[in-house]
């Protein structure tokens, strides 16, 4: 009698479901929303006057566990500033194919340089386009992506 009422019960759920209006979200142009803890694209910064945070410690690279980051270092002079550090990051690469997105880059950061956005459409056409160069970390993602409120539904 159990697994007859237990029957009815389940069909009872897919009755409701099926006549309720689907949510539909137009995904190119409407985004989902995600939680301000969602960790996404990588973004270096730059402070007020615009020098570099980043002055290739590599503490990043070396908390790594995919091994994706690369930091080259170089002496600032000063005649060309780029950090207000004695050094910078001459290259900065990640290889997002094999980032776990765990966010130890972030934390072993101790001039908050690099953090993890919001942004999640990282996909490309070809292998190489994956390497995100200093350049690309440090301009801005062309399409934000909303942040979810506390109670929203998605």
């Amino acid at each position: 009698m159990t697994a007859l009422t237990d029957q009815l019960k389940g069909f009872g759920i897919t009755f409701r479901t099926m006549l309720r209006k689907p949510i539909t979200l137009g995904y190119p142009e409407n985004k989902t929303p995600v939680f301000p803890r969602f960790r996404g694209r990588h973004r270096l910064w730059l402070y007020e006057d615009g020098l570099e945070k980043c002055v290739g410690c590599s503490l990043c690279a070396a908390a790594c566990p995919a091994d994706c980051i690369r930091v080259e270092a170089a002496d600032n002079t000063e005649a060309h500033r780029v950090s207000p550090g004695e050094r910078f990051a001459r290259i900065y690469e990640i290889n997002m194919a094999r980032c776990i997105f765990c966010g130890y880059c972030e934390l072993a950061c101790p001039f908050d340089a690099i953090t993890l956005e919001h942004e999640y459409e990282l996909s490309e056409r070809e292998r190489t386009s994956l390497i995100y160069t200093k350049d690309m970390l440090l301009s801005e993602h062309p399409k934000p992506v909303p942040l979810r409120t506390e109670g929203q539904r998605v």
